[in-house]
């Protein structure tokens, strides 16, 4: 019955219904045939709603509120001024800048859309009138917008953490070191194809230098409270001052008051038309994730975990081919899901495999979040790229193969990550 839910589910994508709608269509079909344990429609939307009614979930419009008012707020133009100033003038300084702005700007947001089209508005049209090629820029900025699922506040973790019951706190900082290492692996490539493909120095360099007329600490201060958010938010949380949904709500206000008040780039009566984009931007998530709460215990219903973890386990004993696999699966999952739901429903249904072969709970949410974050960017429903596609004006189809390389260096990145546990649980004192 657990096959036949699954295949009713993918049918209903593969026709175009909503994701939401296919997850309850495929909820619904155990009552259909009248599979024990399923009592009526009745439960499945009672699951769906007392799954979503959480403290946890509170935290996840709150952290997209807080990333549409700095999205408006300009603060991503602030924080590439910091970087272009230092980097500016090196072989691919500029692309540096805009990965090191992605990084941190997606510290602050915690959602790739938001990452990709802020710093995209910004960077794409700069980056073509220093001599890039435009294909270049969106590619770049459509993989690295990544980044905003990685870093902390990431509300795909929030959800890991809704379905899993592991500690958000926890994936927020276990989140750091991976969220580094993807764009040290991005820059990398970046350089490697500015000297190869050459830059237009002059025009760079007149560029930075009108830059550097301001002083450096003057760029600095602009930029100073856009670089506190994460450091509030991840000091909170460590230090116990906070709960992560208390934290969501005191990144709203910090927005608010540096966006209004100190940076001025957002005015009083605009707050209204923000708080409307970020109910809109967050109504149809919150159905997906309750559905997709629902369709998952419906799963669990009809042992689907059991039946999915004999599959995996019968591939093979190895911890290393698992992982390998799970891997796999989560690429070409996330090619046609959204990350919400995705997560909501495997999450449960993998993270007691891998525990059973000693793979700790946080480093498994972390490399799934890095595994679906690469999604973003790949063909045929990587949202990113179709960001940036219309913000260039550059077909899909171009921006997808341009992404390639960047999306094969975030790949090698997502294996260390995968098989280097350290480098998540570090920082949360069980490497």
């Amino acid at each position: 019955m657990a096959g036949i839910v699954f295949l009713v589910f993918g049918l209903f994508l593969v026709m175009a219904v909503p994701l939401a709608v296919a997850m309850m269509l495929g909820a619904w079909t155990p009552v259909i045939f009248g599979a024990p344990g399923i009592s009526g429609v009745g439960q499945i939307i009672r699951n769906a709603f007392s799954g979503a009614d959480t403290t946890p979930m509170i935290a996840v419009p709150l952290f997209i509120l807080g990333g549409v008012i700095m999205s408006e707020g300009g603060i991503s133009r602030k924080l590439f001024n910091v970087f272009a100033y230092i980097f500016g003038k090196k072989t691919g300084g500029l692309p540096i800048a805009v990965l090191l702005t992605t990084m941190f700007y997606g510290s602050i947001s915690g959602s790739a859309v938001a990452v990709t089209a802020a710093v995209g508005a910004m960077a794409i049209p700069f980056l073509t009138e220093m001599g890039y090629e435009k294909k270049f820029s969106a590619a770049m900025i459509a993989v690295a917008g990544g980044l905003g699922i990685i870093l902390p506040p990431s509300i795909p973790m929030v959800m890991y953490s809704l379905a899993t019951g592991v500690s958000t706190g926890e994936l927020f900082l276990a989140g750091i070191f991976p969220g580094i290492l993807v764009t040290g692996f991005l820059i990398a490539y970046a350089v490697y194809y500015c000297w190869r493909k050459g830059e237009d120095k002059a025009k760079i360099s007149a560029a930075v230098d009108e830059m550097r007329k301001t002083k450096f600490w003057v760029v600095l201060k602009d930029s100073f409270w856009a670089l506190l958010s994460p450091i509030i938010i991840l000091g909170g949380i460590y230090s116990g001052i906070f709960t992560p949904t208390e934290a969501a709500c005191i990144s709203v206000f910090y927005a608010l008051v540096i966006s209004i008040f100190i940076y001025r780039t957002v005015p009083l009566k605009g707050v209204l038309k923000l708080l409307c984009n970020a109910v809109k931007t967050y109504s149809s998530l919150c159905f997906m994730i309750a559905f997709a709460i629902a369709f998952g215990r419906t799963l669990t219903l009809l042992k689907a975990p059991d039946m999915i973890s004999t599959f995996v386990l019968g591939v093979s004993q190895s911890k290393t081919v698992i992982i390998f696999v799970i891997v796999i699966i989560f690429y070409l999952i996330g090619m046609v899901m959204d990350i919400g739901p995705v997560i909501v429903i495997m999450a449960p249904i993998l993270l007691p495999i891998v525990k059973a072969l000693g793979v700790d709970p946080v480093h498994f949410g972390i490399f799934m979040v890095v595994n679906l974050a690469i999604s973003m960017a790949t063909p045929p429903f990587g949202l990113n790229t179709f960001v940036t596609s219309n913000i260039s004006e550059l077909p899909p189809t171009t921006v997808f193969k341009m992404a390639t390389p960047f999306i094969i260096v975030f790949t090698i990145a997502l294996f260390v990550i995968a098989y280097v546990p350290a480098i998540s649980l570090f920082i949360v004192g069980r490497a």
